[in-house]
């Protein structure tokens, strides 16, 4: 599949629909499967556990809801227009946010647009800030995901100029810019870059969305510059699930009944990773890619032992990313 930082791989991300869930068959026909048989079915529910099954957190609706009114007020206005920016630890959901911030923005153009013209609009772009960015680097990122041709020895500011125009001619109205702290403002490259985003802020009636890894501690908003993106963007945080408050153990357990019941084990009670939910939140740290990992890689290893169900053996037998364990710890 192409990266989700080009148009193919935009289209692709948009046309994708939620997993179709195995269906979980009748005790006597499981036991009825042949060999061949149970290897496929098997394949199939592991398959499906595999997928990114999207859970809409607390954060993921705030961030989408306040992007598309962001997005409706910019469309109304020349000048004043405001981004956002989405910051926070890794594994927390910045991509998710910000890519389903897209979606639904372009589900919306799509439904609200004649079908003979569709095909002309490019409603969103999603761009990838590389590292020790410079000026140039993001044009031509730009350029890349509109599959616009330019010359390597191609000044900026022409590469720029085409851009431009070819965003305003498809109409584009958010520009998601993903991990944008890469961008060193320390720097005289990631300077230059700022303002190169800021010159396309200015100039592509867009609503702008920034997404990165504690672009507070990472310097974003240090020095005039930064003074300078403070007064344009709202600041959103995403970060790992709490559990102090009854209302913060309450949104984590949502989450946790959420991805139990998608689970297709023959079994499984349901409840029982609920029973769990202080020693799951504990061996995650909160982090909702963490127990992502963590629930459906023990559901796949109680299919493959034949157990059918998640225990605390194949929950302590699965090992996380670093930063979830160094939590546990």
């Amino acid at each position: 599949m192409p990266p989700l930082a080009s148009l193919d791989g935009w289209r692709a991300f948009m046309s994708q629909n939620l997993p179709e869930p195995p269906a979980v068959l009748p005790e006597e026909a499981w036991r009825g499967l042949s060999r061949v048989e149970r290897i496929v079915y098997d394949q199939a529910r592991t398959a499906y556990h595999d997928e990114l099954l999207l859970v809409s957190t607390p954060a993921i609706r705030k961030i989408t809801t306040t992007g598309m009114k962001l997005i409706a007020r910019n469309a109304r206005r020349q000048t004043g227009r405001k981004g956002l920016i989405v910051s926070g630890p890794s594994g927390t959901g910045k991509t998710t946010s910000v890519s389903q911030l897209g979606k639904r923005h372009q589900l919306k153009v799509e439904r609200s647009t004649p079908v003979d013209v569709t095909g002309e609009r490019v409603p969103v772009v999603y761009i990838v800030t590389p590292p020790a960015v410079k000026p140039r680097d993001l044009v031509v990122e730009l350029a890349a995901f509109l599959g616009l041709p330019y010359a390597y020895r191609e000044s900026p500011q022409v590469i720029t100029h085409n851009v431009i125009s070819v965003l305003h001619k498809v109409r584009c109205r958010l520009i998601v810019v993903d991990e944008i702290h890469n961008l060193d403002l320390t720097t005289r490259n990631g300077q230059d870059a700022s303002d190169q985003l800021k010159y396309l802020f200015e100039q592509i009636q867009a609503t702008f969305v920034y997404a990165g890894v504690n672009v507070t501690e990472n310097g974003l908003f240090s020095g005039l510059r930064g003074r300078q993106l403070a007064g344009r963007f709202i600041t959103l945080n995403t970060g790992a699930f709490d559990h102090d408050t009854a209302q913060q153990r309450e949104d984590w357990e949502r989450v946790v009944v959420t991805m139990e019941g998608t689970l297709r084990l023959h079994r499984h009670i349901p409840g029982t990773l609920l029973k769990h939910e202080s020693y799951l939140h504990r061996r995650t740290g909160g982090m909702i890619g963490s127990l992502d990992q963590l629930i459906y890689e023990a559901a796949n290893d109680a299919i493959a032992d034949g157990t059918e169900k998640i225990t605390q053996r194949h929950l302590k037998a699965v090992v996380l990313d670093t930063a979830a364990e160094e939590a546990q710890a």
